[in-house]
C-alpha cells in the first residue's frame, strides 16, 4: 500500500473509531480540546498498528456507541480522555 493510501486508510479507521466512542472529532477541534496536531498524531499511531483489519472488522461490528475501544487500539487513552470531555 502506497503511503498515501495507508494515512488515508488510518485517518478513516481514527475517525470511525472516534464515532464508534459517540466522538465527533471536529467538534473536539471547534471546541479547543483536540487539534489537528492531535490528530495527526492519532493518524500516525494508528498507522503503526500491525492489525488495522481487526479494526474494520471491530468497527463493522458495532451498532451504537461503544463502551470502550478495543484493547489494542493505539488511540485507547485519547479517546477515553475525549469522551470525558464529551
Amino acid at each position: 500500500m502506497t503511503p498515501h493510501k495507508t494515512i488515508r486508510r488510518h485517518a478513516g479507521l481514527v475517525d470511525e473509531m472516534a464515532s464508534a466512542q459517540g466522538i465527533d472529532l471536529e467538534e473536539q477541534i471547534l471546541r479547543g480540546h483536540f487539534s489537528i496536531s492531535d490528530l495527526e498524531d492519532a493518524v500516525l499511531r494508528c498507522t503503526g498498528c500491525a492489525a488495522p483489519e481487526a479494526c474494520e472488522h471491530w468497527l463493522a461490528a458495532q451498532e451504537g456507541v461503544a463502551a470502550a475501544t478495543p484493547d489494542y487500539c493505539r488511540n485507547a487513552a485519547l479517546f477515553a480522555e475525549l469522551a470525558r470531555q464529551g
